[in-house]
């Protein structure tokens, strides 16, 4: 890390062995923040452990190139080395991997909203409880439905789903307000506005792209393009959050190991917990208590170490303080509780060097054996070996397309989910509205028609004597009708009798 001690000549180690126990930098802007995270990501990739770290101004970029002798730079550089002992100092380049969420300054980097969840999804949204729990209930009935939340225009689907069956719904999961749909529907439309919607999708990232080292043994430096990013600080914080949290969710258990499995830097850590909720700053502690036993070390960067809550402070073990300034009473209070938290060196005052340090000067402590607190020291941080400040556009996308996860993430795919479901469903069902709405027409109109139809109430007699009937007629059937009329007579009444008579009487 840096020389300490009288002269600046004692060696200052962050040990491999404790770096999984959390860190904390922190520094008013301008004191030398950004390069002791360039060099501990150095370090780190050098011992063979991936590194993930957000760029907020661009300046971490460097780490991809190598620091030159021409640069501006390089004489104080080497006078420092030769100060604190860096007898191995060179200049070189890191393995880097660029990242961005909106896809432009590196790798696409997704998720999907069914893998982030409700609690974080709401802490995006800005939601109340109540519309907290409409969320809830829209990711219990995705499960039960099989729908697949992938991307916002699924979730935007399923809404106005869940605000057309609210009724049903309400019976079962409590009230669904079309007032508090609404209010989510419009806080997803800020989100889109903002980019988020480039956060959600597929292929999603895996986590084993970022955790693997290079051909030579040494750990990735992961660095996601934030200077955009932080125009949205809820959603910078909130994806960073998430990412921590897959680690949790992912990585096997492992003790203690010599060294971590991978090392996250959490720079603008304040956003994390300005307005979070309790149960958000809960879920955060838990996971920092936890996940040290899957071997990751958490390392938060912020200007006042009061800007993280003290449950979480309290688990931040090594710890690297810049210079505060104290100009106001808040300031006061905070330089004085960030100077307790340190073991105390009988060769100064902790709270005065803490005020006095210069640029690229910060009071350390580091954990040794046991995991006990170090005593706290004035280090002169080490010189970076990569190149200080950022890189140039060409550079960086010479080393984008060199990758080794060149063209993975760049295509955006879009699979059957919630809303092509809900889209055939609604599809569906208007097909068989329109069905029978046709059916229904159809019965109405033949009735009408046979009711216009009617002109008599009883049968219809036809006429004998029409003028057809005289034309069709012939001879034999009018000689036959003739003598069936004479017969119906008296004098055929007595023919008839007159014969069957004779036929009795003959028996």
């Amino acid at each position: 890390m840096g020389g300490g001690g009288e002269g600046y000549g004692e060696k200052q180690h962050l040990g491999l062995k404790y770096a999984n126990r959390h860190g904390l930098i922190a520094g008013a802007t301008g004191t030398g923040k950004t390069v002791t995270l360039q060099i501990m990501a150095e370090s780190f990739s050098n011992a063979g452990v991936p590194v993930f770290m957000s760029d907020v101004k661009g300046d971490l970029s460097g780490l991809a190139n190598a620091g030159s002798e021409g640069a501006k730079l390089h004489e104080p550089f080497m006078s420092r080395a030769h100060t604190i002992g860096f007898d191995d100092y060179i200049y070189e380049s890191f393995p880097v991997t660029f990242w961005d969420l909106f896809g432009e300054q590196g790798h696409p980097i997704r998720t999907t909203l069914a893998e982030m969840g409700p609690l974080l999804i709401s802490r995006l949204l800005e939601l109340t409880e109540a519309q907290e729990g409409i969320v809830n209930i829209a990711f219990r009935v995705a499960d039960e439905e099989g729908m697949p939340l992938l991307d916002l225009k699924d979730f935007q689907a399923l809404l106005v789903w869940l605000g057309e069956n609210r009724d049903k719904l309400s019976l079962r999961y409590g009230n669904v307000s079309v007032s508090s749909i609404g209010a989510i529907q419009r806080r997803l439309l800020v989100l889109e506005n903002q980019g988020g919607d480039q956060m959600f999708g597929e292929p999603a990232l895996s986590l084993s792209d970022m955790i693997s080292i290079d051909e030579t043994g040494r750990g990735r430096v992961n660095i996601l393009a934030s200077d955009t990013l932080m125009g949205a600080p809820r959603l910078y914080s909130t994806f960073l959050l998430w990412l921590l949290s897959e680690l949790f969710e992912e990585l096997p258990e492992v003790g203690n190991p010599d060294k971590p499995v991978m090392v996250f830097f959490f720079d603008e850590a304040h956003l994390l917990f300005d307005g979070a909720p309790k149960v958000l700053v809960d879920k955060v502690e838990q996971v920092a208590r936890l996940i040290r036993s899957k071997g990751v070390g958490v390392y938060f960067i912020t200007q006042n170490p009061d800007d993280v809550p003290e449950d979480i402070l309290g688990q931040l073990g090594n710890r690297v303080q810049h210079a505060l300034r104290a100009f106001t009473a808040r300031d006061k209070k905070a330089l004085k509780l960030a100077a307790e938290t340190y073991r105390e060196n009988p060769r100064f005052d902790i709270e005065e060097a803490i005020r006095e340090v210069g640029v690229g000067e910060a009071v350390t402590s580091f954990l040794e054996k046991k995991g006990v607190p170090g005593v706290a020291e004035r280090t002169l941080i080490r010189p970076p070996s990569s190149q200080l400040g950022p890189i140039t556009k060409a550079e960086r996308a010479a080393v984008i397309a060199a990758s080794h996860i060149a063209g993975k993430y760049e295509a955006k795919l879009d699979r059957h989910s919630a809303f092509e479901i809900l889209t055939e469903r609604a599809a569906t069902a208007a097909k068989e509205a329109e069905d029978a709405e046709r059916l229904e027409e159809e019965a109405e109109a033949a009735e009408a028609e046979y009711k216009a139809a009617r002109r008599y109430s009883g049968k219809r007699v036809s006429r004998s004597t029409s003028r057809s009937s005289r034309k069709t007629e012939s001879f034999g059937d009018a000689l036959t009708k003739s003598v069936i009329k004479e017969l119906k007579g008296t004098t055929g009444r007595r023919i008839i009798r007159g014969i069957l008579g004779g036929f009795f009487k003959g028996r």
